[in-house]
């Protein structure tokens, strides 16, 4: 997968499917397949038997995986979803910037 436009922590806006219109703090990135996990977002249900770690079983709420292509970083300034540019600073760091208002999405 190249360069995925999101990382763990951001917050990220669902652009399609059934959560369209929803925001969240990005829990996993699945770079391998293409996929994201956002918190409070995507909500599945599962069967799980008790187990070690887990003492109670039963049906339990998760977070399921997006696709990468239905979310969209939201600007810190503009606070709307917007596509993400890369810039190269002086010193060779890389840093993400908004396409909407040019302002970096990177915090330091």
């Amino acid at each position: 997968m190249p360069g995925v436009h999101v990382r763990r922590g951001d917050v990220v806006a669902v652009i399609s499917g059934k959560e369209r219109g929803k925001r969240g703090k990005v829990m996993r990135v699945l770079r391998e397949k293409g996929r994201v996990v956002v918190e409070k977002v995507n909500m599945v249900k599962r069967h799980q038997r008790p187990t070690q770690k887990l003492r109670q079983g039963g049906i339990i709420e998760r977070e399921g995986a997006l696709a990468l292509s239905n979310v969209l970083l939201v600007c810190g300034r503009c606070d709307k979803p917007a596509r993400s540019g890369v810039s190269v600073l002086a010193d060779g760091r890389r840093l993400r910037v908004c396409k909407r208002c040019g302002e970096p999405m990177d915090k330091g």
